[in-house]
């Protein structure tokens, strides 16, 4: 194979690994949206701070109203005791 042809396949091979990369990672993006849900988080396992806690892992009791998990867009409403804002 010529020098020419080579160089020609290598570049041809990564544009094409790139653009799946790119494909790979809108896609990701797409399916991590997130939502803060409330009042679902058992005692100790919350995402981050909240009125009475300082920080991640601070909710006293389970299904604490102001303690939220993060979870996937919509699933939140499907949960029992579920809410997308603090009470």
């Amino acid at each position: 194979m010529k020098k020419t042809n080579i160089a020609l396949a290598t570049a041809v091979t990564g544009l094409i690994a790139l653009a799946g990369t790119a494909l790979t990672t809108t896609s990701a993006v797409a399916a991590d949206a997130k939502e803060k849900c409330y009042g679902v988080a058992k005692a100790g396992k919350n995402d981050c701070a909240t009125k009475t806690g300082s920080c991640a892992g601070t909710a006293k009791t389970d299904g604490q109203k102001d303690a939220f998990v993060l979870v996937p867009k919509g699933l939140c409403d499907k949960l029992a005791g579920g809410s997308t804002e603090a009470k």
